[in-house]
């Protein structure tokens, strides 16, 4: 997979509590961000694929039992 590397600015005391989180995770700043975008990447991926499954599961309806007895006219007759 070809890589591309970005440029992020954040604040200096956030870049500190970072450079320490990696240190204790054994990875670098790069790599903490890297796992972090892939996870919501890959998240977003299953929502949308399960969004579409429950959306076609709802299109053709669902038939709650029973039958209809009478008419739409026959309802709205006044």
């Amino acid at each position: 997979m070809l890589k591309q590397n970005i440029t992020l600015s954040l604040s200096r005391d956030t870049i500190r509590k970072a450079k320490v989180l990696a240190a204790q995770r054994e990875t670098s700043i790069s790599g903490l961000l890297s796992d972090q975008i892939e996870k919501l990447v890959g998240e977003q991926e299953v929502y949308e694929r399960c969004k579409r499954d429950a959306l076609a599961l709802l299109e053709p309806g669902f038939h709650l039992g029973g039958s209809i007895r009478a008419t739409r006219e026959e309802w709205h007759e006044r």
